[in-house]
């Protein structure tokens, strides 16, 4: 039991902790990206501005007087023009190119250059990226034109930064979940005394009301022999055996919760079983006023512990028929497709007030006012504890409003 929880709270820190992580990192991720494009497109409005140039370009070849930066583009210096890749082609309102600009990239031809600006005004975008180079379509006095920008070194800047503060975000991630697991043992330990607490009050428990309820069963016999059968000591037998059953089914429950608990796992005839225990229930749900059907499949096996797993079907039963309404219908299927699917299903006035999520708590009662024709709240956890040592799960659900069922899922 410590174990799995020591477990449990490192497999819920490690998922709390990566998906923090993985969401810092694509929120750093997209925000690189919406630079990278702001970036570039203020490049290229400004080769725009320059009618296919940098405003500083001149044919001259003397020095320019770059205007001062702006300051919501503070990254465009002085050398900005000259450190740039971009070019333009200029069309005329039929298609027809009218100029390129290329005289400022060394790797794109004039040829290839139309031919990207061809590509970019097939595709209705004015804003976007082809190949490396974002581009910009704008509107002349000749016609449309199509300014691009080189992205090359901006893209591998970009990529390289993104994945040095991933580096460093899983790197601190690993530093994290490190002291997680080193601490984990000092984190459960409160949850884990309290268990053992728990465990040793049930231990103790089983060994001081034994042997009492020996004697007072015992002596019962006496006294019936003596003075014959009476109606009190039949509800003291019958009070007797009630806590001895609950005294049973608690030091069961502990037992399952041990880590070191081994199964005798076999491959288990479960239809066949099933239809023996709904079977040796039918006449109980009879005598109450109670119909029990079920649709089983003979032939259904599985692998696992034949004693628990009838021990499962059991509890179901009998919770079912003791909350079933007089006069309604208990319903068990058993299917298999790609798993096994066990349900158990009967008619409750009383559905809509039940809590779901609590039903598998240990000594959780439906009927509030814990009448004597109930269970101890006991019989689902162990339910449940017998489909998890299986791999399995149970779980409850309402039907149509009138009806509660439980599904197992081997």
């Amino acid at each position: 039991m410590i174990y799995k929880l020591q477990r449990r709270f490192i497999l819920i820190s490690t998922v709390s902790v990566l998906s923090v992580v993985t969401l810092v990192f694509c929120f750093i991720f997209v925000l690189n990206i919406s630079s990278l494009n702001k970036n570039m497109d203020v490049l290229a409005d400004r080769v725009t501005e320059g009618g296919g140039r940098f405003p500083s370009d001149f044919d001259d070849g003397h020095k320019p007087n770059m205007m001062p930066p702006r300051d919501d583009h503070d990254f465009i210096t002085p050398e900005t023009p000259f450190s740039t890749r971009h070019f333009t082609v200029l069309f005329d309102n039929e298609g027809n190119v009218v100029r390129t600009f290329t005289e400022s990239i060394y790797a794109i031809s004039s040829e290839q250059a139309v031919e990207y600006a061809e590509k970019v005004l097939k595709s209705d975008d004015k804003r976007g990226w082809i190949s490396n180079y974002r581009f910009r379509v704008y509107y002349s006095e000749y016609g449309p034109g199509v300014v691009f920008v080189d992205g090359t070194m901006n893209r591998s800047a970009m990529m390289q930064s993104t994945a040095t503060a991933g580096v460093v975000l899983f790197a601190c991630a690993a530093l994290v979940l490190l002291l997680i697991i080193l601490l984990s043992k000092k984190a459960v330990k409160p949850i884990a005394e309290s268990y053992e607490k728990q465990k040793q009050f049930i231990t103790d428990a089983n060994h001081e009301l034994k042997t009492p309820l020996t004697l007072i069963l015992a002596n019962l016999d006496i006294a019936e022999e003596e003075l014959g059968k009476s109606e009190w000591l039949d509800d003291i037998r019958s009070e007797g055996h009630r806590m001895t059953e609950l005294v049973n089914q608690m030091v069961a429950l502990s037992r399952m919760d041990e880590d070191n608990i081994t199964l005798n796992e076999t491959e288990v005839k479960l239809g066949l079983m099933v239809s023996e225990t709904v079977s040796e229930f039918e006449t109980l749900a009879l005598s109450r006023g109670k119909k029990l059907e079920s649709i089983v499949d003979d032939n259904i096996t599985c692998f696992g512990d034949e004693f628990l797993l009838r021990r499962l079907v059991g509890i179901l039963l009998d919770n079912a028929i003791k909350y079933c309404d007089r006069g309604g219908e208990i319903t068990v299927s058993l299917k298999k497709h790609r798993h096994v699917v066990l349900t158990v299903e009967n008619t409750y006035s009383a559905v809509g007030e039940l809590e779901l999520n609590r039903l598998f708590d240990r000594f959780y009662r439906a009927d509030k006012s814990r009448s004597f024709n109930g269970g101890f709240g006991i019989g689902l956890s162990m339910a449940r504890a017998i489909a998890q040592m299986h791999k399995g799960e149970i779980t409850a659900y309402k039907k149509d409003g009138t009806n509660i069922g439980f599904k197992v899922v081997l």
